[in-house]
């Protein structure tokens, strides 16, 4: 056998492929407007550093949006591309339209041209529009995971050019082709799957000094809050600690609400906070939770098994909270109760919190759902393209 063929076979295996010059592998992200976005993309990241340690990974984001503050936060560089919002009625919006998305495509280009990425990976935002086209046209392979139990309309645009579509809910799979759509779950924080749980609820429990036998209610709107459900809340929450004496509510109001709501209402057993900063101590106190439907929030209830009320928010694009929220119930894992019938509220709150079989089933069933591996499946695939595509 020739020495530099024994040579060959007898080397260590090489370490993974990065990219025709040499260079590591590089990712554009694309994720604005809220965290529901924003956060699954970082994820991925994370995930994606983790396999490939070297990975040069940039986003784009809209600035003034809490990407501009979360992104930075977690360690990744952010370009600005303006968001361009699709006009839904006859209006001045309409008009304009043109001339800004002119102006978000030219932005997008120039930052496709100069970053050139490997792979191009939109998790939603009006900013994911412009930066994936950018990258379709420069021949980049494009990745779109889509959040929700109903594809939003950006998703289901982008998903025609798409190479890839990683969903969250079956139900949303109907929206892509087949041969491009992989149900991969929602990617989580991941403080949210370390850790024995038994000795997180009793941390929990310990930091709002709740006993450990006690019923624990978790009430939030999402990381800012919502106005209906806090006004509900405050009728709500008074009678629903009168009825079950050992009971305990963590509220998280949103920054904007908590003066308004801690003045209103005022409880030994009420625990009212601005914004919970270790969801997963507040997770592993509570036996139940009530909230809104987005999509992180619905995957964060099946990882962490948590049986819950959920309330939809009416005031999102394509209705897609209730589409999630359906998902949950289809499953008995959530109680759907609209906003429209928050008048019935304590009772089913009251009704669950001491049903104790009924929220194990719960748990069960969410735990099913979970698919907990979600941002290092993602993650892999975004790899795998870029190393095929250089």
């Amino acid at each position: 056998m020739p020495p530099s063929l024994s040579s060959a076979l007898l080397a260590p295996a090489a370490p993974a492929p990065t990219g025709s010059a040499g260079r590591p592998v590089r990712v554009l992200f694309a994720a604005g407007g809220t965290g529901g976005h924003v956060y699954p993309a970082i994820a991925i990241a994370d995930a994606l550093r983790a396999l490939r340690p070297d990975a040069d990974i940039r986003f784009a984001g809209t600035e003034g949006r809490m990407e501009a503050e979360a992104v930075p936060k977690a360690g990744y560089p952010l370009d600005f591309v303006p968001a361009v919002p699709l006009p839904r009625s006859l209006s001045m919006d309409l008009v304009r339209f043109p001339g800004r998305l002119f102006g978000a495509l030219r932005k997008a280009r120039a930052l496709v041209h100069g970053f050139q990425p490997d792979v191009a990976v939109g998790t939603g935002g009006y900013v994911s529009g412009p930066v994936l086209w950018a990258a379709h046209r420069a021949d980049v392979p494009v990745v779109i995971q889509e959040q929700n139990a109903y594809a939003g309309l950006t998703n289901r645009l982008l998903g025609r050019i798409a190479t890839e579509v990683h969903v969250a809910f079956e139900e949303a799979a109907a929206a892509f082709a087949h041969d491009k759509v992989t149900v991969s779950g929602n990617p989580v924080r991941e403080m949210l799957l370390d850790g024995d749980r038994e000795a997180r609820r009793a941390e929990g429990r310990a930091l709002f000094g709740i006993p450990d036998e006690a019923p624990v209610l978790l009430a939030f709107g999402g990381s800012l809050g919502a106005q209906r459900l806090n006004e509900a809340f405050v009728d709500a929450f008074p009678r629903l600690l009168d009825a079950l004496p050992d009971a305990h509510i963590v509220w998280a109001t949103g920054p904007r609400y908590f003066d308004r709501v801690n003045a209103a209402v005022q409880h030994p057993r009420l625990h009212a906070v601005a914004y919970l900063d270790r969801m997963d101590l507040a997770y592993a106190a509570a036996d139940l939770v009530v909230a809104r439907a987005g999509a992180i929030t619905c995957s964060e209830l099946m990882v962490t098994g948590t049986p819950s009320v959920l309330v939809p928010s009416p005031n999102v694009a394509d209705d897609h909270q209730t589409h999630n929220a359906r998902a949950l119930e289809r499953a008995d894992a959530a109680v759907l109760l609209p906003e429209t019938a928050l008048h019935h509220l304590v009772e089913t709150l009251a009704a669950l919190l001491v049903d104790d079989a009924r929220r194990v089933h719960m748990s069960r069933s969410a735990r099913g759902l979970a698919r907990i591996s979600a941002a290092r499946v993602i993650a892999s695939r975004i790899l795998a393209l870029a190393d095929a595509s250089r």
